[in-house]
């Protein structure tokens, strides 16, 4: 039998993950992704009580944005790119070629052979010290590292100032949100009033301030994370031929410029795309819609959970059932029984496909619907880097898609600001509906969905409401769409279908190709539970009032 390779935990994502690989010598043949981690979110919310003015939605896209833009940097600097940059590697550079090569690629003010060489000083106290820190544990000096030594101290610079440039970009959700992390949205609208004659309202200092991030962010986009991943990307095209998996993308349509009941007027669109042979030009796209019982559904056959018809059914989330039902190893184990239930997030379809969701998703969409700004973006990177288009459909590709979708973001949130300065200039201040803030006003028969395209992709959360309460809640979140296992008929997750795409491992025992395509997708698992302990005991119960 051929070696079954268990990398668990992932590392450097939000949550917990293990994947187990089937290889046939150093290839992965078979890939199987298991969620360690129990969601309770729709049992926790069981039995619970349960258009807005232009500015709020404005107010809403700008909050939205910021979020885009500061969790794809973050993700590329401190998650994913020390799959591709070997910190250690950086002692060697020479800083006044590390600025000139710094200098090639943008206007960055922070790139003079000074200013690198303290960067270096820097790392080299910490590894002198044996304190690595937040660089420590990694596969430092593997043979798959292709970055010059210069390369790599730009990217452990930028990867420092990325550190504080976020701690500056927030302040746009605590101006309208009040906080971050999870700003505060309110049901009408958005909960910051807009008075320029008051100190504790949305006034002209702080739209100022709002207009100052917005350059802050736009400035580091432009100048350090597109040519950053460039020039990492220049040395590993060969990424753009493995990591591709299903070919089949989805994507629920979000950031209106009017608002959520005008799709027409979404900056991403709303569709199901696929292609042939991995030809661009081939795109088929098919509206998504979310009340549809035939349309999205999760199946349970390789989950830890139970249908009442059975496992080989497909439910709605409307009709969803969340019932625990492990019956996998007792821990410690050496791998899973991937025949039968290996993990604890579902399997959602959509019109029986696996699909992927994310920027990729979102950017092929874009380009596909003739997008300008996008067509040009990837018409500049796949000539940059000399690569055909087909490369979009690879882990390089997803790699890629994020930062030209954070550039997209980035220019729009300009639009968002002019609009909503010029709507106060006009003397429109609302930011507020207040029609159905009065509970007593609500249905106590009603169902919905609320959904959005989140920064891994298309999140959505469906409700039914029976007697004034939450009779029924599911919420099919991103990393659900990619990291879920198998179906019945036996197709693979978007994560598993990656991996078993041109995957040869250089050293099973220190697997960074499994880790940069699984980053690629920038997993988030932790919006789950612990229920229970190492022996399966429960550990808390939640008796909802």
């Amino acid at each position: 039998m051929t070696e079954r390779l268990v990398v668990d935990p992932i590392t450097r994502i939000e949550g917990h993950l293990r994947i187990e690989a089937q290889m046939d010598g150093n290839a992965i043949k078979q890939a199987y992704s298991s969620g360690t981690m129990v969601r309770g979110l729709e049992i926790i919310l069981r039995d619970r009580k349960y258009p807005i003015p232009k500015n709020a939605q404005l107010i809403r896209n700008l909050m939205i944005g910021a979020q885009y833009i500061h969790d794809h940097v973050m993700h590329f600097y401190h998650l994913h790119a020390l799959d591709w940059v070997d910190v250690v590697s950086a002692l060697k550079a020479d800083p006044k070629a590390t600025s000139e090569l710094a200098q090639s690629l943008g206007n960055w003010p922070k790139s003079s052979p000074g200013y690198y060489a303290d960067t270096q000083k820097k790392l080299k106290t910490f590894v002198e010290a044996g304190q690595l820190g937040i660089f420590a544990k990694a596969y430092w000096g593997h043979p798959a590292y292709k970055l010059p030594p210069e390369a790599n101290l730009m990217a452990v610079a930028h990867y420092l100032e990325a550190l504080a440039w976020q701690r500056d970009v927030v302040q746009l959700h605590t101006i309208f949100g009040g906080k971050n992390p999870h700003p505060n949205f309110v049901v009408g609208g958005v909960a910051s009033p807009i008075d320029l004659n008051s100190d504790s309202a949305i006034n002209a200092k702080r739209l100022a301030d709002v207009q100052g991030v917005i350059n802050k962010m736009r400035e580091f986009v432009d100048q350090v994370y597109v040519p950053d991943t460039l020039a990492v990307a220049s040395f590993y095209k060969d990424w753009g031929s493995r990591g591709e998996g299903l070919g089949n993308f989805l994507c629920y349509g979000d950031l209106p410029s009017k608002d959520m009941t005008d799709p027409s007027s979404f900056l991403f669109p709303n569709g199901f795309i696929s292609f042939k042979n991995k030809d661009i030009s081939t795109a088929e796209i098919q509206p998504v819609d979310l009340n549809k019982p035939d349309e999205i559904q999760e199946f349970v056959s390789h989950s830890w959970y139970k249908y009442k018809a059975g496992k080989d059914k497909g439910l709605h989330p409307y009709v969803g059932e969340t019932e625990f039902e492990y019956t996998g190893p007792k821990p410690p184990f050496k791998q899973l029984d991937v025949e039968k239930q290996y993990s604890w997030l579902k399997a959602p379809r959509w019109k029986g496909k696996s699909v992927e969701v994310g920027p990729l998703a979102r950017v092929l969409l874009l380009y596909a619907k003739g997008h300008p700004q996008t067509k040009e973006l990837v018409g500049l990177v796949l000539k940059k880097l000399d690569v055909p288009p087909k490369a979009l459909f690879s882990t390089l590709g997803r790699t890629a898609a994020r930062t030209l979708e954070t550039k997209i973001v980035a220019d729009a949130m300009q639009g968002w600001y002019d609009q909503l300065v010029a709507n106060i200039r006009a003397g429109d201040t609302r930011t507020f509906n207040e029609t159905l803030w009065d509970p007593s006003t609500w249905p106590k028969q009603a169902k919905g969905v609320g959904y959005m395209e989140a920064p891994r992709g298309g999140l959505a959360h469906w409700i039914v409401i029976d007697s004034g309460k939450i009779a029924n809640y599911q919420a099919v979140v991103p990393s659900t769409w990619n990291a879920g296992p198998r179906d019945p008929m036996k197709q693979p997750g978007a994560y598993e279908a990656a991996l078993q795409d041109n995957h040869q491992l250089h050293d099973p025992k220190q697997p960074i190709e499994i880790l940069r395509t699984i980053h690629s997708f920038d997993p988030c698992i932790a919006c789950a539970v612990h229920v229970s302990d190492e022996n399966g005991d429960e550990l808390l119960k939640l008796q909802v009032n």
